[in-house]
């Protein structure tokens, strides 16, 4: 029987989570395995056990990343089931899938994604490099109460490592085929005193790429460098008043739109790319965050303020093929052609919120927050004669040339309250009121638009806890996604704001005095004005629209098992339908999935950590990712194929260093991260953006 076959296949899943921590050392004197390590999360704004959490969260602590060999965003989410992670575009561009629900290109995210309580409301920042970092929630169902307007799938909320009251300090260096090369190292300790500390760390990658460009013979997806240094400085004012001020910079350059004529029509046709304009993004990032905490007795006053630059520069191929496959040229217009983006953003935020103690039986936070985003945004296309990016500043050689102007101020206020009202059972109530205002400026032709959004997001829960081993819950809550703007002068100029009704029911559990845990929940979603993207690349034009109804069912499961001898098993399962119910552009597309859907996604894998001699450990990991068919577009022509990806990590651990083999996608399974047909590219062909093939090399880590 092939192993990859679904019914063996999410049997194994049924038993295990996602991201677990590593294996904890045999009680040495009754030979049983230690229970699993108690986390504790801030999921609601206050640490709380994992456990006693009525959301489905999946947590990846600072063991838990070192163990995966974590190192970006997409390396953490194909762990997260419903959840999916789409490289594409530009060097810093993704598209992220969560409960059937769509990242769209220049406009919000259906996943609020916070790092050290400051929101990162742009796309390009939630493709990240993940460094010194001590955990990532990630949150799934609405969190509009407290995450505010874009939480309608979901939040993830990543906290950077704090400064230490000792002097530390950690290195690690990593390189693998393609001479991709990843150097990370940091420092912390206190500053004159104990009551003021500091944390210095900083990030480099280099990679000369592996999938290889026919035409040109080089390879497609480089990066010549991108690097980030961050720094922390905790200041304890007082027993109640402290501060944490945060900046961080960060350069890159690498490839970007890096796909492939798909000629055959086919999504299961992996064909590398064979454009002949060299693709490139750069840009930087700067980011300021000042964060203070004061500790009233009846409640804790918290502040956040948040500045961030991001900039991207990015030059491309339009036609993605090159005169010798193509001599028709661009559309068969007799000419190739290139693009080009040069985006700016800056984004000001500032939140103030009270959160009363942990103990009592009736708890509570409330707030206010205030986000402000300009985005100065030039779209060109261009004659190529050469293939050299530079005739993008050639006026003879331009033929499309867009220019736009963003403003949004959004302002929002809310609170939650968790009342026990019995013993066993709490009734948590929130509530949630955003107001967007946005406003677009054409600076061709002067045309000047604005528009305002705004909607209440209620939330109720009910928690119940037979014991202190069992939490079992029911919600009903909502979600908001703003509505915005197209680029001008294109078919669809605005489009509409997305709301979400959620009904869900969960279950978390431990077993066996805590070696085993058993999570789980279903849920069930009515979403209007459903948000999805499509490109024309006719008028090179990235457009969003509307579908009237969808209606999302799912169930997650996930678990963790430590046994005896130093073993411990983890594995989830996704199941996520998204069908679109009602839609009066396209009524022959009613019943189809929603774009980039994937129904089903699943992990398993183990974990050994033992001895080997009396100072030395070994480390073995071996997982297996499964993701159903993918369907790319909302005619539901293009049909991915389902895949596996397997991946091993084996490694000696010796106190204060550490060294792995490790391999991604072993078996070198192929795929796109993202599929456009011809029908919603705006080319003559369909378009692929190939998925890294098998990755392998060595971590070699010290900490002082």
């Amino acid at each position: 029987m092939n192993v990859f076959s679904r019914p063996g296949y999410l049997s194994l899943a049924m038993l295990a989570l996602s991201g677990g921590t590593a294996a904890a050392a045999d009680d040495a004197a009754s030979g049983a395995p230690a229970a699993l390590d108690e986390v504790v999360v801030t999921a609601q704004k206050r640490p709380e056990r994992l456990q006693d959490v009525p959301i489905q969260v999946n947590v990846f602590s600072q063991q838990a990343i070192e163990d995966a060999g974590i190192h970006s965003t997409q390396d953490f989410v194909s762990y997260v089931p419903n959840m999916t992670f789409d490289r594409s575009d530009s060097y810093r561009n993704s598209f992220v899938v969560i409960r059937g629900l769509t990242q769209i290109t220049n406009a919000d995210s259906p996943l609020a994604v916070v790092v050290d309580g400051v929101p990162q409301n742009d796309q390009k920042q939630f493709n990240m490099r993940l460094f010194d970092i001590d955990r990532i929630e990630v949150l799934k169902g609405p969190q509009g109460t407290l995450y505010g307007r874009d939480a309608i799938g979901g939040a993830v909320n990543i906290v950077t490592r704090q400064p230490t009251q000792e002097l530390s300090g950690f290195g690690e260096v990593s390189y693998g085929n393609g001479s991709a090369t990843q150097v990370t190292a940091g420092l912390s300790g206190p500053l004159a005193s104990d009551k003021v500390l500091f944390r210095l760390s900083a990030d480099y990658l280099t990679d000369d790429g592996r999938i290889e460009n026919t035409y040109r013979r080089d390879k497609a997806d480089y990066v010549d460098y991108d690097y980030t240094v961050r720094g922390r400085l905790n200041m304890a004012v007082t027993d109640a008043l402290k501060l944490d001020f945060r900046g961080q910079f960060g350069q890159f350059k690498g490839s970007s739109n890096q796909y492939s004529v798909v000629a055959s029509n086919n999504p299961n046709d992996f064909v590398n790319p064979q454009f002949n304009i060299k693709p490139v993004s750069t840009g930087d990032t700067g980011e300021l965050t000042f964060k203070f905490d004061d500790d009233f007795g009846f409640a804790t006053l918290t502040g956040i303020s948040g500045y961030t630059k991001i900039t991207e520069k990015n030059r491309a191929d339009l036609d993605f093929s090159n005169p010798v496959a193509e001599p028709g040229g661009f559309l068969g217009l007799g000419f190739q052609a290139g693009q080009g983006q040069d985006l700016d953003v800056k984004i000001y935020s500032q939140e103030l919120r009270l959160v009363s103690p942990a103990e009592g039986k009736l708890r509570w936070v409330g707030g206010v927050s205030y986000l402000y985003t300009e985005k100065s945004l030039r779209t060109r296309a261009f004659i190529d004669t050469n293939g050299n990016i530079d005739q993008i500043d050639n006026p003879a050689l331009v033929i499309i040339d867009k220019q736009e102007l963003d403003h949004n101020h959004s302002y929002g206020g809310y609170g939650q309250f968790d009342y026990d009202l019995l013993p066993r059972l709490t009734l948590t109530g929130g509530v949630r009121f955003d107001h967007d205002e946005r406003e677009q400026t054409d600076l061709v032709s002067a045309q000047h638009r604005t528009q305002e959004f705004q909607a209440w997001q209620p939330k109720v829960t009910f928690s119940y806890k037979p014991d202190q081993n069992a939490t079992v819950y029911a919600t009903w809550s909502t979600g908001f996604r703003s509505g915005g703007f197209n680029a001008p002068a294109v078919a669809i100029p605005e489009f509409r704001a997305e709301y979400l009704r959620n009904y869900e029911a969960g279950f978390k559990t431990t077993w066996w005095d805590r070696r085993l845990s058993l999570n789980g929940a279903a849920f069930y979603e009515q979403v209007s004005n459903y948000q999805y993207f499509f490109v024309d690349a006719a008028t090179a034009s990235q457009i969003i629209g509307n579908i009237d109804r969808v209606a999302v069912k799912g169930v997650e499961l996930e678990a963790q098992l430590r046994l005896p001898a130093g073993w411990q098993l983890f594995a989830n399962l996704g199941i996520d339908d998204s069908v679109i119910k009602k839609l009066a552009a396209f009524p022959q597309d009613v019943g189809n999935h929603t774009p980039r859907d994937t129904a089903w996604s699943s992990v398993v894998g183990a974990e050994y950590r033992a001895a080997l001699t009396d100072k030395l450990n070994w480390f073995a990991r071996a997982d297996l990712q499964h993701f159903g068919k993918k369907y790319w577009q909302i005619d539901n022509a293009a049909i991915q194929d389902p895949k596996n990806y397997l991946n091993l990590r084996l490694g000696l651990e010796e106190g204060r260093w550490s060294a792995y083999l490790w391999g991604k996608n072993v078996t070198n399974t192929r795929a796109y991260s993202e599929y456009n047909p011809r029908a919603f590219s705006g080319l003559n062909v369909d378009i692929g953006y190939l998925v890294p093939p098998a990755t392998y090399g060595i971590d070699v880590r010290v900490r002082l």
